[in-house]
């Protein structure tokens, strides 16, 4: 009897010897595997931290690129004002005199009796400096002066027309206006933008809110591709890399001698530009 239990429980040994290495070898594969998934999340996790960290890089490089660019540029939300309303009037025909500016190709028209307070000459000859509340239909394309808004135009670039009447006033401040067909090519339009941007800030009134007194806008119905104008003076280029542009902009912006109003601020008015 003790025999036969015997060989009965030596028949069971194989059998539980071979279920406890399978087991071993199943647990020894659990084991890896989940040693792999560890491994796993491990490098996930040094990825995910890896890209924060170069999207922290380059979103502080980006802002700082920004900071450093405000003092030369500012861009904002543009809003372009409304054409005036009220009792219209007609500007009286522009009166063109000799061209004494030294510039070729200027076109200059009356402006007897400025800047003394602002008062002109005989009438129909030199140009307005009335303030009218309605919009003014003017006898230059664009305008070189003449009655206008009370109010004046924020200076900048502006993508879309500006009023008339509010672009004038600006002349009468000492700014340039460079207007340009609507059709003119983007990547002149670039240049006249990078243009502006090049000029100095000026604070002729010696204020601290200083401006570069340039205005760059589209204008439909232009006799050539570009037009730059002044108070009282006007020059039309077919280029933007023309020469006489910077000649122009040395000459009449913020002048003493040429300004109507020297000293008249070019910001705090209305309207906000694409870019100042």
């Amino acid at each position: 009897m003790a025999n036969a239990k015997k060989s009965k429980h030596s028949s069971r040994g194989p059998a539980s010897r071979q279920a406890a290495s399978k087991q071993a070898a199943r647990d020894r594969v659990a084991a890896m595997r989940a040693q792999a998934k560890r491994a796993e999340r491990r490098r996930n996790l040094m990825m995910i931290g890896a890209i924060a960290a170069v999207v922290v890089i380059i979103g502080g490089g980006v802002a700082w690129y920004a900071a450093s660019r405000g003092g030369t540029s500012s861009t904002s939300a543009e809003v372009v004002p409304a054409a005036p309303s009220g009792t219209p009037e007609s500007q009286p025909a522009a009166h063109v005199v000799p061209n004494t500016s030294g510039i070729s190709g200027v076109v200059a028209y009356n402006t007897a009796g400025w800047p003394a307070a602002s008062k002109n000459g005989p009438a129909n000859q030199a140009l307005g400096h009335n303030h009218v509340p309605g919009p003014v239909t003017y006898s230059v394309t664009p305008p070189v002066g003449g009655n206008h808004n009370a109010t004046w135009l924020n200076c900048g670039v502006y993508t879309k027309p500006v009023p008339n009447e509010y672009a004038v006033h600006n002349l009468e401040h000492g700014a340039i206006w460079i207007t340009y067909q609507p059709s003119l090519p983007q990547s002149e339009v670039s240049q006249l933008k990078s243009f502006v941007e090049r000029q100095s800030v000026l604070s002729p009134a010696g204020g601290t809110t200083g401006s570069r007194y340039m205005d760059l806008t589209p204008y439909p119905g232009l006799p050539s591709p570009i037009v730059v104008s002044s108070w009282g003076f006007q020059l039309r280029l077919s280029s933007p890399t023309d020469s006489r542009l910077q000649q122009f902009v040395d000459k009449f912006r913020a002048s003493q001698q040429y300004t109507p109003e020297y000293g008249g601020e070019c910001t705090g008015g209305t309207g906000t530009p694409a870019a100042t």
